[in-house]
């Protein structure tokens, strides 16, 4: 199993680093303050990207990342906001997106664990200013509205999201995660079925959840991007 590291109190290592023995996680290493936050295995069987989002608590921030990996196949990456220096409160928020995916072949088990340490938020940089006219800055004109779906066993539970009033749907993905101190085997990989209908701006989401996760609290985690409204 291999653990990825992101982003470190400085903010200065964004590539992977890679640790071939298990053991702790390393989202809060270096840092005086922090308080780890753990996510679910996140399924990634393909090589379609998987998004996860994962929140600080209220009135913390980002400051580190590492994952637990199924495999050393798959990528895990995170969303980081443009501007100077690399910190958090800068390139990070109150919440980080994962994004993973087998690089190669397919395995219906195959998962990664998002791992945030938050630390107190502070403020963040100023912000840039256009130097000359039509010229923007990099800014934030989208926004994610993200919903958690809790799956039931031997259940089938049918939602629907749409983005703000006077906001735009550009985007959804949807993403399954186990919360459990060991990865899913296959079977419980393959016991949570979705699917996913996109129309007139909504986003309709039939979760279906065999007697398998009985014994495990397993979540399916809808994301919208959204744009306009305050954007």
């Amino acid at each position: 199993m291999r653990r990825l590291t992101l982003l470190t109190a400085t903010g200065c290592a964004l590539a992977a680093v890679a640790a071939g023995a298990a053991g702790a996680t390393n989202e809060c290493r270096g840092l005086q303050v922090c308080v780890p936050v753990a996510g679910p295995w996140v399924l990634a069987p393909g090589p379609a990207q998987t998004q996860y989002q994962l929140s600080c608590p209220p009135r913390f921030v980002v400051a580190g990342l590492d994952a637990e990996l199924t495999s050393k196949l798959i990528d895990v990456l995170f969303f980081g906001s443009l501007g100077t220096p690399v910190n958090p409160g800068i390139t990070t928020s109150t919440s980080a997106v994962f994004l993973g995916r087998l690089t190669r072949g397919r395995d219906p088990a195959a998962s990664f664990r998002p791992h945030i340490g938050c630390v107190p938020a502070s403020g963040g940089g100023g912000q840039r200013i256009p130097t000359s006219l039509h010229v923007y800055p990099p800014g934030k004109p989208t926004t994610r509205r993200v919903t958690e779906i809790t799956v039931r066993p031997g259940a089938t539970r049918r939602t629907v999201q749409r983005c703000n009033a006077g906001e735009q749907l550009v985007g959804a993905s949807y993403a399954v995660g186990f919360y459990s101190p060991k990865p899913p085997t296959r079977a419980l990989a393959t016991a949570v079925r979705v699917s996913r209908k996109v129309t007139g701006g909504r986003v309709t989401t039939v979760v279906r959840g065999s007697r398998a996760v009985a014994a495990v609290r397993a979540v399916v985690q809808v994301d919208l991007v959204c744009v306009g409204g305050g954007a």
